[in-house]
Parts: C-alpha cells; structure tokens; sequence
C-alpha cells in the first residue's frame, strides 16, 4: 500500500501573513484567499480526477507547528490514514496528536527525526473543491 502519494500543502510562519499573500498575488498570480491558496492538478493514474495542494503563510507566532519550533510545516497527501498511523506507531514514529475528521478529510501530525512537524491529510477532495482552502482550519 502506499503511504505519501503526493504534497498537499507548504505552510511557513512569517511576520505579517496578509502582507506576503498580496505580495504573492501582485507579483506571482496566486489567487489568494484567507488562507492562501490552493493549486489544482490532475492525479497521474487518473487523469480526470482532481488533487489540490495548499499553500499557506501563518503569523509568526502561530502554535499550530507545535512542538516543533520550525519555521514552515509539510503536508503530505496520504491513501490511508488510519493504516499508516499504524504502521508508524510500529515503527516507533512520534505521533503527536490523534487523527482529526473534518468533511474535506482526514488529519494527523508527526515529527521527523529532527523535531519538524509533518501533516498527513487524507483528503477528500470532492469536498475540498467545493468548500475551498479550509485544509488550514
């Protein structure tokens, strides 16, 4: 079974989130949002099918990388979250918190060998599409 299948976000802490979305829409073309945005693709093996990616600037002060005092976080699209916690969990990787479920999908964080906080989602993107970049709560 697969574990990661592609990223679903890119988020980082900066000082002032409102200021870096405008200064990506006027010189890069995103098409920011309260959160940020979100780019749309097409999954390899299915080529009809939707995927999204999240990208998203948080306050500096934000805890929702926590425990990790890094400065940007990953998101990582899963198949299926519940199995690979398992996995994990055998494999003596930190789990931090117990998996989240929101209608866009599911959620749950972990840490590297080296302190930073990875986000695996297991989207539902159907959902995702139509209720926009809630992905960052």
């Amino acid at each position: 079974m697969k574990r990661v299948t592609s990223i679903g976000g890119i988020f980082f802490k900066c000082q002032d989130p409102d200021k870096i979305k405008e200064w990506y829409k006027q010189h890069l073309g995103f098409n920011t949002d309260q959160w940020g945005t979100v780019f749309e693709w097409r999954q390899a093996d299915e080529g009809t099918k939707r995927g999204y990616s999240q990208w998203s600037p948080f306050a500096e002060d934000t805890k929702y990388f926590e425990p990790s005092k890094k400065e940007f976080m990953v998101n990582y699209r899963v198949e299926n979250l519940e199995w690979l916690v398992g996995e994990l969990k055998k494999e003596g990787v930190t789990i931090i918190d117990e998996i989240a479920y929101y209608e866009y999908g599911k959620f749950v964080h972990i840490l590297d060998p080296e302190g930073n906080a990875i986000e695996l989602w297991e989207p539902v993107d159907e959902v995702f599409h139509k209720i926009g970049s809630a992905v960052t709560k």
